[in-house]
């Protein structure tokens, strides 16, 4: 077939365009006829852009033998060879938008007609809308498919300096493969103008998959794209070099000016913007695709539109290298007789979902959710919120009260204030309120409330009862304990058991209130050895209170190295709770707990998602007395892992017990978390609210005994999803889908197709009327 050739990064040129002397061969190798018409010089960033009143003039140039390397510019000339068998391209002092109207119009038609537009190799990637809607690159497929010719805008991106030419070669393989079957299969409805195809400068690039793909809406922060300089910027050539290997990054002026102050200004786009919106979006998106070293393929409409956004994330089927063929040139193309409407007008959506988590490892999945449950017409997805906003950032966002709204975004980041104003068109994804959970010694005030109330309640058989007390300093502990009297009792007795049966004690385990990651957790079985444990924190903590704030409501971090010191005055809520022991143990002999990830969804319906995670220690198991601070071998927290062991995550499922076993334990554990979340809504209303139009996921941590009994450990918000670790990813995005199934499609009234084999992953725990509408 002819295929018109033209690009925005200029003629062959080791810093500005590398690749399109190469492309041109292959194309040429592969028995297609090719005409070049490109910008004289690099226009980069400059879109569908054209120069009004400008006379545009031609250059006539022959390209170098020499297709990698320095020596590949070729020779310019003002006027055309009369030779009529001079190899020459032709260079426009325009746009390549310019180029592709000259190209196609008024010169090369003693070959025949023009049967494609190849705009590329662009120098970098054009990726995610930000780069798109700028690209000279997109700009010159764009005005193509406006001409009624089919285009196809080509990108390579790089990840490193090393432009290896054996790479190149094979990025330039590929893509003729990928030009030659997108030309072969071209839709024949009109749903598709154009294509915009991103190859990976990768090593086995054409051996990794090529994949259609949605192309990642995202946006420029806050701040300027440009940077104050003084006197003339770069040379252009050397500027987008710099720029596509992330030379730069503009740390903008905002501040106030008086008056106007003549200055220069420099394009110095912040490209990490893009990176972050990168690394926070779900599979399935152009950024995310070659992110991974895969090849993707964007269908477009000339509207900016994404056309079949439905195959997004498939694998585009390319023929065998035997069964790729030359496409013959066609005869002039038919014009379109009528334009279809589809893909011009998009429905609106029925809500808008701000996915904006700020945890790498969850974000994806929980967008990779939305996308499985909801189809893209109904959802509109915002993937973070501006920044230096936080409770008028959701307000600014949604164009109106009336339109709908999910926030999925850290505590700290949501709109509470909008959504108290709209509780039928805003769903939240956490309480405001919900401490008599999450704080181990509310918690322990609240199943003591409920168990005086509900004698028979299982939460007596299934949580420890829990002495919680207050310490300001360690000197002050003798006075904490005061009316700590199973505690004191418990360790009188201990003081009485015979050295020689050390078994006989019994042993406790300390818990600050607030902290979590398994953060200061000690074990002890007297008052001297609990003296201890207070007086080394005090030993280690800072010379003046200045160097730590008063964290009264969030949860320690580890100081100092690998230390986690506790300040006591500054964390003063502690709760100590028999130990656990003798714990059920596998043949590994290795301690572990039941991770449980909860939905709560309005006021109040509670969700137990089945597939859980068995957590385990990093050491075989030893009873407390034989090594009490040997924490490895009684805290299954992973987070404690430095290099945890590849089985210390696994799925529940697939431990070695007994079917009826694992039955059992899972019923209890359905039980009591049904009786935890009642006992908080009742119990202590004040501190554990619910709200109609919010949801919140949860993690609960279970213990197994040797008898077989699952007690409840505690309750964590926003749990750490980490844990399940990269070989379960699909666990906790099965949770997440269950979430927006439940907690989101049924707020908003959106009827979603089954899942099938997943229907039955949430299991109901209990629905607690608390009479809130």
């Amino acid at each position: 077939m002819h295929i018109l050739v033209t690009n925005d990064d200029g003629p062959p040129s080791s810093h500005s365009s590398p690749y399109i002397h190469c492309l041109v061969k292959h194309l040429e190798d592969a028995g297609h006829i090719v005409s070049v018409c490109l910008p004289h010089t690099q226009r980069s960033w400059i879109g569908k852009a054209h120069m009004i009143g400008q006379t545009l003039r031609p250059l006539y140039f022959t390209p170098s033998a020499n297709i990698h390397g320095d020596d590949t510019e070729g020779i310019t000339h003002n006027l055309p060879s009369s030779s009529d068998d001079a190899v020459e391209w032709v260079l426009i002092d325009g746009t390549p938008a310019s180029c592709v109207q000259i190209g196609l119009y008024h010169f090369f038609q003693d070959k025949g007609p023009i049967d494609l537009v190849v705009s590329g190799p662009n120098y970098g990637r054009n990726t995610t809308s930000v780069f798109a809607l700028s690209s000279g690159t997109l700009g010159a497929a764009l005005e193509a498919a406006v001409c009624r010719r089919k285009s196809i805008a080509l990108s390579f991106a790089f990840f490193s300096r090393n432009h290896d030419p054996v790479i190149i070669e094979a990025a330039c393989r590929h893509g003729v493969r990928v030009i030659e079957a997108l030309y072969k299969q071209w839709p024949t409805d009109e749903s598709t103008d154009l294509y915009s195809v991103n190859v990976p400068l990768v090593e086995g690039v054409e051996s990794n998959k090529t994949l259609w793909a949605d192309m990642l809406q995202n946006y420029w922060r806050e701040g300027s794209c440009f940077q104050e300089i003084e006197g003339h910027a770069g040379d252009p050539d050397e500027e987008e070099e710099r720029i596509r290997e992330g030379e730069v990054d503009n740390e903008a002026n905002t501040g106030p000016a008086k008056g106007h102050k003549h200055k220069h200004f420099k394009w110095t786009p912040r490209l990490t913007d893009v990176y972050k919106s990168v690394e926070l979006s779900g599979p399935g998106n152009d950024g995310r695709i070659v992110r991974e070293g895969n090849t993707c393929i964007t269908p477009l409409k000339a509207n900016f539109a994404v056309a079949h956004a439905d195959r997004a994330g498939k694998e585009f089927e390319l023929p065998t290298r035997s069964e790729s063929v030359v496409v013959p040139s066609s005869k002039a193309l038919p014009m379109r007789e009528n334009a279809s409407s589809q893909g011009a007008q998009a429905a609106k959506p029925i809500f808008q979902a701000i996915v904006a988590y700020e945890d790498s490892y969850v974000q994806p999945l929980i967008v990779s959710a939305l996308n499985s449950v909801f189809p893209p017409e109904v959802v509109k997805l915002v993937i973070e919120l501006p920044s230096s906003r936080t409770t008028s950032s959701v307000a600014d966002m949604s164009s109106s009260s009336a339109f709908r709204v999910l926030q999925i975004t850290p505590y700290e980041s949501i709109d509470f204030e909008f959504a108290a104003a709209n509780p039928k068109s805003c769903l939240i994804n956490s309480y405001m309120i919900r401490k008599a959970l999450i704080r181990k010694h509310y918690l322990s005030a609240t199943v003591d409330h409920w168990v005086a109330k509900n004698p028979n309640s299982p939460l007596k058989k299934h949580v420890q009862r829990s002495e919680s007390f207050e310490v300001d300093y360690a000197e002050f502990l003798d006075d904490a304990l005061v009316e700590a009297f199973d505690l004191r009792e418990s360790m009188n007795r201990n003081v009485e058991a015979a050295e020689s049966e050390p078994s006989k004690k019994e042993w406790w385990i300390l818990k600050p209130g607030m902290s979590d990651r398994g953060q200061g957790i000690r074990l002890f079985s007297t008052t001297e050895e609990l003296q201890d444990i207070f007086d080394g924190w005090e030993a280690d903590r800072p010379d003046s209170d200045d160097e730590c704030e008063d964290v009264q409501d969030v949860p320690i971090n580890s100081s100092e190295g690998d230390r986690d010191y506790i300040t006591t005055s500054h964390l003063r809520h502690f709760v100590a709770q028999p130990y656990i022991h003798p714990p059920l143990l596998l043949s590994d002999n290795r301690k572990f707990h039941i991770r449980t990830y909860v939905l709560c969804a309005g006021s109040l319906n509670v969700y137990v998602y089945k597939h859980m995670l068995a957590l385990f220690a990093a050491k075989p198991y030893t009873a407390p007395w034989e090594s009490p601070g040997d924490i490895e071998s009684f805290l299954t927290n992973t987070c404690l892992q430095d290099s945890p062991n590849e089985n210390s995550v696994r799925r529940f499922w697939n431990l070695p017990l007994p079917k009826d076993q694992l039955c059992g334990v899972f019923e209890q554990i359905c039980t009591v978390t049904g009786e935890i979340f009642e006992a908080a809504a009742r119990a202590m209303p004040i501190h554990f609210q619910t709200l109609p139009n919010a949801f919140e996921v949860f993690g609960l941590d279970f213990m197994v005994d040797e008898s077989g009994v699952a007690w409840l450990l505690e309750v964590n918000a926003f749990p750490d999803f980490k844990q399940t670790g990269g070989d379960l990813k699909e666990i906790v995005q099965g949770f997440w889908e269950g979430v927006m199934r439940i907690g989101v499609a049924e707020f908003f009234g959106v009827e979603v197709a089954k899942m099938e084999g997943k229907d039955g992953d949430m299991v109901p725990v209990r629905e607690v009327d608390l009479g809130r509408r």
